[in-house]
């Protein structure tokens, strides 16, 4: 299973960036799709995750402001980010879980500054 992360870049403040999520395998073979998201000197965080059944999981720091969506047949996972702040920036990785297995893309960078 490979998944590709992209859409990161540099933001202001109070901006938004749209990151994709793209996988190798079919969206709906997928136990738990999730995004993370690291900073630096910090441990790997979840952002939010879909469930079977599409039971959505947010992580303190993106109720509110992040919204996740997929495009079954395109393979792929948005994440929505808005109204962003400094301490949103990280490096920000898509997971797939499959029975007892996780796997993981290899991370874009966020950059929220002004």
């Amino acid at each position: 299973v490979q998944l590709q992360a992209s859409g990161g870049g540099l933001v202001q403040p109070g901006g938004s960036l749209g990151l994709s999520c793209t996988t190798s395998v079919s969206i709906d073979s997928i136990n738990v799709v999730g995004w993370y998201r690291q900073a630096p000197g910090k441990q790997r965080e979840l952002v939010v995750s879909i469930a079977p059944g599409g039971r959505l999981t947010y992580g303190d720091s993106a109720k509110g402001r992040f919204t996740v969506s997929r495009d079954n047949a395109k393979k792929t996972v948005y994440l929505q980010m808005n109204t962003l702040k400094p301490e949103d920036t990280a490096v920000y990785y898509c997971s797939a879980q499959i029975g007892m297995r996780v796997y993981w893309g290899q991370g874009t960078q966020v950059t929220v500054s002004s």
